[in-house]
Formats: C-alpha cells, structure tokens, sequence
C-alpha cells in the first residue's frame, strides 16, 4: 500500500558536511542495487548528448544548442524523479515494481513538476539571450569565419574579456537555478506543495547553509563536466549517483512529522 503524501514544505537541518558524504554512500549504494532504473534515466541524456554532437560535427552549426536548452530541462526533472522514486522505494522497503516507478514520473506532469520545467526553460532561454548580447558586444564586429573554429579571435582582448564576463553571467545564472531545485524537485515528489513553495524552501535552504550547499554545487558541476568528457558515456554512471545521492541529501534535511 502506497504511504500518504504529506502537506506543505516541512522544516529543514542545518545542512552538515557529513550529510554530503552520506547522500553520496547511499545514493552510490542504490545505484548498485538498482543498475537497470539509473541506465534507463540516464539513457536519454547520453543518447541526446551523442546526437547532438553527431549533428554539430557533420554540419559545423551550433544553432543545436537552442533547442539543448530547451530540451534538457523538460527530460531533466523527471528523470530526476524516477531515481528519486527508486531511493525513496529503498528507503521503505517497497518493491521496485517498474509500472509503480513509471507512474510516479507520469503522474508528476499533471502536479507541480511541469510549472518548474517552465521556470527553467525561461532561465535557459534568458541566459541565450544575455549570452548573444555579450557575444555582440564584445566581438560582434570581429571577422570570423565560423564560430566554431575561429578561436583565434577569442585569445584577443575583446574575445578574452567577452570569455570572462559570459562566464561569469553563466554561473550566477547556474548558481540561481541549482538554489531554486536542489531541494524543490524532491520535495515535490514527496509532499503535497506549491512549486512556489518549494521553490522558496530550496532557495532558503541553500541561503542558510551556504558553505556544504555550495561545497555540494561544485561537486555536481566538477563529475558532470568530467563525465561528458568521454562521449557523454560517464553520464551513465555519474546522473544515477547524483539523482540517488539527492534524494538523501533532502532525506536527511527534511524533518518530517511523526
């Protein structure tokens, strides 16, 4: 028998550093009990990845990475999900029933999952606005003959400072949306909440707890990095460690109603 979901956004811990460790032992732990469930989530990320470097590399264009942006987001929460399911069904002793984990990620499209989904692609779709604008600014009378080849024209002072700045606008913007879901896509999933709510619990959670959290943003944006590195291949193992190892981390955070 399904447990009953709770209602509203519970209390949080203080967020400690062994509580890191701990998500990640488990998380690894669920991985190792539940291979099939991470190599299916995860599937769509590497499959995607692979496609489309296949079309970058026999066209030459990047207008690819528009449509990445909006793509990625709409996949990412419910893969996400599903592993949160799995974990959440470890933790409790339930059985790994593959149609009751397939419907816990359906049945999210119709709850709060998709209201964040919109959150994110408008992010994306800002950041590719901002970063054309910078992309203008800086180098937008340079003579290049493709994007994607002349890096010449990036080792200027221009091309250097254009560099800096987009970096520097990308990681605010990343640091904002991993402050917005890093506790509100579990919480979704296990509590009757507005995405607004969630939203605001994740954001205050990761506020006041700035040293492990950001110690915890590091570490997801350094393995996901390295893991696309090898034809997004380590994708295969990196995405299931962190969707499990999230879930504990929330599990642990959370304080729940006895």
């Amino acid at each position: 028998m399904e447990e009953a979901m709770g209602l509203g956004a519970p209390q949080m811990r203080p967020v400690e550093m062994s509580m890191l460790r701990e998500a990640l032992r488990r998380g690894w732990a669920d991985m190792k009990r539940a291979p099939g469930f991470g190599a299916l989530f995860s599937s769509a990320y590497v499959i995607i990845g692979l496609l489309l470097a296949f079309v970058t590399w026999r066209t030459g264009q990047t207008y690819w990475l528009i449509f990445a942006a909006v793509g990625f987001p709409l996949v990412g929460p419910f893969a996400a999900v599903g592993l949160y399911e799995v974990s959440r069904r470890l933790d409790r002793g339930q059985a790994l029933e593959a149609d009751r984990i397939l419907g816990v990620v359906v049945r999210q499209s119709s709850r709060q999952l998709p209201s964040i989904c919109v959150i994110i692609i408008m992010m994306f779709l800002f950041w590719f606005f901002l970063a054309h604008m910078i992309f203008a600014l800086f180098l937008g009378l340079s003579t290049m003959t493709n994007v994607s080849t002349s890096f010449e024209v990036y080792l200027t002072p221009n091309g250097l400072m254009m560099l800096g700045v987009g970096t520097l606008v990308g990681a605010i913007f990343a640091l904002l949306l991993y402050m917005i879901t890093v506790i509100s896509m579990p919480l979704l999933l296990d509590r009757e909440v507005d995405f607004v709510t969630a939203m605001i619990t994740s954001f205050q959670t990761v506020t006041a707890n700035p040293f492990p959290m950001l110690i915890w943003a590091a570490f997801i944006a350094a393995i996901t990095f390295l893991a696309m590195i090898p034809a997004f291949l380590g994708l295969f193992l990196t995405l299931p460690l962190l969707g499990h190892a999230s879930w504990h981390l929330y599990d642990q955070i959370a304080i729940r109603e006895a």
